[in-house]
């Protein structure tokens, strides 16, 4: 019996405990807030105050680095290196030409490499002058072989009188001569669709007097006048056979045969 008093007395003194302990917690975190504490935050204000001004700043200029000279000149992809200076290409050479020669006589100019070309003579020594032989001629006087020309498929190869057409010529490489290197010139046109003559006049004669090689050649509307007239009666199958066989009737797209 006096064991349960001291129990049920014991339940408000371990209460009023806990009350008087939160009591103190606050105050004593309310002292510490309050500057009163034994926290010295006098050494850390430099600290502090520092975060917050960081001081002057340094501003870093990027110098851009000098561009190095490393590029390869156009030309360069023409010119062979340690080759012989009289074979270069003319891009790759500078010639101190006359243009008072004699046409189509021999003709002796002095040269130089363009810069970064290298290039020896008969005797594999490196030398950047020499002399070179070549003929007097300008360009557009050439040959057709030593230089091409654009091609035009948008001309009558088959026609009377020929067309022709306005075209750009380069010349080889390899080929040195006078003036541009580049000019027009007035071509005939020669370009070809892919028709072969002896496809046309086969079936010309087997199969002409139903319009199959006029159907072949791209000319629908005769073939199906041909188709519609068994060929003219013949005679215009007959006469398909000598126009086809001399030339006369081409491709409908002016093209030659092949």
């Amino acid at each position: 019996m006096r064991a349960g008093r001291m129990a049920a007395a014991a339940v408000p003194l371990w209460g009023l405990c806990r009350r008087l302990c939160r009591v103190l917690l606050f105050l004593s975190q309310f002292y510490v807030l309050s500057g009163g504490g034994s926290l010295n935050l006098e050494h850390s204000q430099p600290l502090a105050q520092s975060l917050r001004d960081p001081g002057p700043t340094r501003a870093f200029t990027a110098v851009p680095r000098a561009a190095e000279s490393t590029d390869i000149p156009p030309y360069m992809m023409k010119c062979p290196s340690n080759g012989l200076c009289s074979r270069l290409p003319a891009d790759c050479v500078e010639c101190k030409t006359n243009f008072s020669c004699v046409y189509g006589k021999p003709v002796t100019f002095d040269c130089t490499v363009k810069p970064s070309v290298t290039c020896v003579d008969q005797d594999l020594k490196s030398q950047k002058s020499f002399v070179i032989n070549m003929t007097c001629r300008f360009c557009w006087q050439l040959p057709e072989t030593l230089y091409e020309c654009s091609n035009s498929t948008s001309c009558m190869a088959v026609s009377c009188p020929r067309q022709r057409y306005a075209a750009n010529c380069t010349v080889r490489d390899h080929v040195h001569c006078l003036g541009n290197r580049t000019f027009p010139k007035m071509l005939y046109c020669n370009w070809t669709g892919g028709y072969k003559w002896s496809t046309a006049l086969a079936l010309s004669i087997t199969l002409g007097g139903f319009g199959a090689d006029r159907f072949y050649l791209g000319q629908w509307r005769e073939g199906l006048g041909k188709l519609f007239s068994f060929g003219g009666l013949g005679i215009w199958t007959l006469i398909d056979v000598l126009l086809i066989g001399v030339g006369y009737v081409g491709p409908a797209d002016g093209s030659l045969y092949i």
